[in-house]
C-alpha cells in the first residue's frame, strides 16, 4: 500500500456524488459486517476499525481532494464503519469531515470522536469544533496528547455529567508519555484511551493494555501503519502462509487483524484518502482473527522483514 502522504495526493478518481451513489447496494451485498467490539464502560458495541483523519483529510479548500474525502466517508459508512476521529491539530480535517457529513445527509451510524488540544480555553475550542462537524454533540472527546489534561478532564467529565458528551478519553501517540498515561488511567474514570500499537510498536502490551482491561477502559489504536511507513517497508514482500486462513489479502489487513484481535483493543483508526483502502481496512475486521500463537507469528514475520 502507498504511504499515507501518497494517498493524499490522489486527486483523480472518486467524485463524491458518483461514488456515493454507486456504493450502497454493492457494498451491502458483498461486504460482511465488520467485527464489533465492546466499550467496557457501557457495553455498547462499535466496529473494530474506524477512520482516522490525520494528514489525509487536511486538504484545505482543494475541491477535488475534498470530494475524495467525501467518497472515502461514503464507502466507510457503507462498509459498516462508525467511528471517525479527528482533532484541532489536524489542520482543515475537522471542516472537511463536517462538509462530508453534510454531503452524506448526516449518516446515523456516525460515532463522532474528537479531541481538545489547547493550553487555554478548552470549552471554546470544543464548541468551535462541534460547529465545524455540524453535530449536536460528540460521542467521545479526548485530551489530545495529554496537553493540559487536568483542566480538560474536569471540563469533559462535567460535560458528560450534563448529558452533553457520552464518553471521555485521553490520547498519546508514537509511544510517548506512557508513564504519565498509565498514572492517569489508574486514577481517573476514563472511558477511552488512544495510543499507538502495531506489530512493531508493542510497548503498550507491557502495562497499558493490561491496565485498560483491568480498569474497563476502551482502547483506540492510532498509527496502525506507522503513518504508512510500515506498509511501505513491507510492499512487495510476499504474505506469509498464515495470512490465507485469516482471509488477509494484504499486509495492511494482516496488521489490522493483529491489532484488533488483541482482547484489550476496541478499535483501530487507519487514515486514508482512497476508497479502495477504506474498504480493504474495514474488510480486515471481518472473517477470522488470529489467536495468540498466530499473533506472535505475525509479529515475528513482520519484524524479520
Amino acid at each position: 500500500m502507498p504511504t499515507t502522504l501518497d494517498r493524499r495526493t490522489v486527486a483523480a478518481g472518486f467524485l463524491a456524488g458518483g461514488a456515493a451513489a454507486a456504493l450502497p447496494r454493492v457494498a451491502r451485498a458483498q461486504a460482511p459486517a465488520p467485527l464489533a467490539k465492546t466499550i467496557p464502560s457501557t457495553e455498547e458495541k462499535i466496529p473494530a476499525v474506524g477512520l482516522g483523519t490525520w494528514i489525509t483529510f487536511n486538504v484545505g479548500d482543494d475541491a477535488d481532494l475534498r470530494k475524495d474525502c467525501v467518497a472515502v466517508m461514503a464507502a466507510f459508512f457503507e462498509a459498516g464503519g462508525r467511528m471517525i476521529d479527528s482533532s484541532p491539530m489536524y489542520g482543515s480535517a475537522q471542516a472537511v469531515v463536517g462538509a462530508g457529513l453534510e454531503a452524506l445527509g448526516s449518516p446515523k451510524p456516525l460515532f463522532a470522536a474528537e479531541k481538545v488540544w489547547t493550553s487555554s480555553d478548552g470549552p471554546a475550542q470544543i464548541e468551535a469544533t462541534r460547529k465545524l462537524w455540524g453535530v449536536p454533540r460528540f460521542d467521545l472527546l479526548q485530551v489530545h496528547n495529554l496537553l493540559s489534561w487536568e483542566a480538560h478532564l474536569d471540563t469533559l467529565f462535567a460535560m458528560k455529567d450534563a448529558g452533553k458528551l457520552r464518553y471521555v478519553g485521553v490520547t498519546t501517540s508514537e509511544g510517548r508519555r506512557h508513564g504519565e498515561l498509565e498514572k492517569i488511567m489508574a486514577a481517573k474514570p476514563l472511558d477511552f484511551v488512544q495510543l499507538t500499537y502495531n506489530p512493531v510498536d508493542r510497548e503498550a502490551e507491557q502495562r497499558l493494555l493490561p491496565l485498560a482491561r483491568e480498569r474497563g477502559i476502551a482502547v483506540i489504536v492510532n498509527r496502525p501503519f506507522q503513518q504508512g511507513d510500515l506498509t511501505a517497508r513491507l510492499e512487495g514482500q510476499p504474505l506469509p502462509a498464515l495470512a490465507e486462513p485469516l482471509g488477509a489479502t494484504s499486509w495492511a489487513q494482516l496488521i489490522l487483524k493483529f491489532i484488533v484481535s488483541h482482547p484489550a483493543v476496541t478499535s483501530a483508526i487507519p487514515a486514508t484518502s482512497r476508497v479502495d483502502h477504506v474498504r480493504e481496512n474495514l474488510a480486515a475486521a471481518a472473517g477470522p482473527l488470529p489467536d495468540e500463537p498466530t499473533r506472535t507469528k505475525i509479529a515475528a514475520e513482520i519484524v524479520k522483514l
